[in-house]
């Protein structure tokens, strides 16, 4: 008898799918032979991993990639999945799970959707209840129409990368570096940054404890970490450049990872690494880390806000390099302790 099989659209952010890996675990773990659609940026974080049997590339929703796009599904109607779960909530998502040709299509409910009137392409809309509050959980929730209950599960299967390993272990020998953390200042939304000039005095701070400074970036991102890197009196350095495995494989050679709530964070979160989250315009609570040793550090103005909110303007600068280095000093101090915020 051919095992079940089950369609994932996650298309993107790279953070994003990295919180629906879960659901490729639990997916494995209950017999489901399992695909993913995914657009290029995320697509390394899938291809060879071990719970997948097909990735599909979904191409860029512009005009001249109707043709591709048109491919791919012929493609995926030709695998008669027998589901198709659509983990993001929009319309793009929505319509690759309703145009692939499976049986059922399955996805959160209109009230739990970033774009609600997307449920209208769904066949079966799951409603949330009221331990479910982190985005990991919603995505583990959306399989409980397949009769798997995972919600809690916390399993990130991740492409094998010894190549990655060893690049980035000659990298770190080269820069004569062994302990130390890795600084990520970049982020999807300007009001998510917390100023380079507080990442380069938090360096200064790191060093007085004995850990050199790694300043990691993306594509765009060089002038960013350099301002880091000139704010931090030597105590910094910007990173060699690196591919999502390479940076998997840089993190966990990492002492302890400070990010803002961005897809470099969820990659560190997932890799088991300790982390030391600044989140401002999300909430921590759906978005941030979930191991009960990680430490938040929240702003103020926004402090005991819960739920799915967007503030504008300048709440990361509120947070202090005094407020951050307090949580570094608890997160490396107890390994083993329960949650924090400060």
């Amino acid at each position: 008898m051919n095992n079940p099989r089950a369609l994932v659209v996650r298309l993107s952010a790279i953070g994003d799918v990295v919180h629906a890996l879960p659901a490729l675990t639990a997916l494995r773990a209950h017999g489901w032979e399992t695909g993913w659609v995914v657009e290029p940026p995320a697509r390394p974080l899938l291809e060879g991993n071990p719970g997948l049997s097909r990735v599909w590339p979904a191409p860029p929703a512009r005009l001249p990639s109707w043709g591709v796009a048109h491919r791919v599904l012929a493609d995926l109607r030709a695998k008669e999945y027998d589901v198709a779960l659509d983990l993001q909530g929009l319309w793009k998502s929505a319509t690759w799970a309703r145009l692939s040709g499976a049986g059922r299509v399955v996805g959160l409910a209109r009230r739990w959707r970033r774009e609600p009137g997307s449920a209208i392409l769904l066949g079966e809309a799951v409603d949330l209840t009221p331990e479910v509050t982190h985005v990991i959980d919603e995505n583990l929730a959306v399989l409980r129409p397949l009769g798997i209950e995972a919600v809690g599960r916390r399993e990130f299967p991740l492409p094998a990368a010894a190549a990655e390993e060893r690049g980035v272990a000659r990298s770190l020998e080269a820069m004569g570096l062994a302990s130390f953390a890795v600084l990520n200042p970049g982020g999807g939304w300007p009001s998510k940054l917390w100023p380079a000039e507080s990442f380069g005095t938090l360096a200064r701070g790191l060093r007085d404890r004995g850990l050199s400074s790694l300043v990691t970036w993306g594509p765009g991102e060089e002038a960013l970490a350099d301002r880091v890197v000139g704010a931090s009196a030597g105590a910094a350095r910007r990173a060699f450049p690196t591919t999502l495995l390479e940076y998997v494989a840089l993190v966990r050679r990492a002492r302890l990872v400070v990010a803002g709530d961005t897809g470099p964070l969820h990659l560190a979160c997932a890799a088991g690494r300790p982390v030391v989250a600044l989140f401002g315009p999300t909430d921590p609570a759906r978005n941030g880390p979930f191991a009960p040793d990680d430490v938040v550090v929240r702003p103020p103005a926004v402090e005991g806000r819960r739920g799915r909110y967007r503030i504008e303007g300048a709440v990361m600068d509120e947070i202090s390099v005094e407020r951050a280095l307090a949580a570094v000093d608890r997160r490396l101090a107890s390994p083993e302790a329960g949650a924090h915020a400060v």
